[in-house]
């Protein structure tokens, strides 16, 4: 399949910080790449603009509302199947507990702990980013 004919979707990420560190989630058994670690986050409907999906989205999945938001960065990453155009936000606040709405271990990492964990492809260019940033 060639790049252009695979499907696109665009997606949200959180690295959401507490103390110093950033919350991993690890993809729950019945999703695509389970077991994989990542930043919370999803799909944007239509219509929707990546904060407001973010917020939406560590609702649904986390619990929490996200108070304090700012954007990052954006990449594009093709898997086989399929081509994600991501836009990551750095979340400094929210209110609420966290739970594991969709039954997904949480871990808070520093940056340095990061690369032990095996990071969604799409993501682990953005772990060694952290890790330099916090080592910068």
């Amino acid at each position: 399949m060639s790049a252009d004919a695979r499907p696109k979707i665009e997606v949200v990420a959180g690295v959401v910080w507490r103390d110093g560190r950033f919350l991993a989630v690890e993809r729950p058994k019945g999703k695509a790449m389970a077991g994989l670690w990542e930043f919370p986050g999803g799909k944007i409907e239509p219509g929707e603009t990546a904060e407001a999906a973010l917020v939406r989205e560590l609702a649904e999945e986390l619990g929490v509302t996200a108070l304090k938001v700012a954007f990052w960065k954006e990449k594009t990453h093709a898997y086989s199947a399929l081509r994600v155009r991501l836009h990551f936000f750095h979340v400094h606040a929210f209110a609420g507990t966290l739970r594991p709405l969709e039954g997904q271990r949480m871990i808070w990492l520093s940056p340095g702990e990061a690369p032990g964990l095996p990071f969604l492809e799409a993501d682990q260019d953005i772990v060694q980013e952290l890790m330099t940033d916090q080592l910068g």
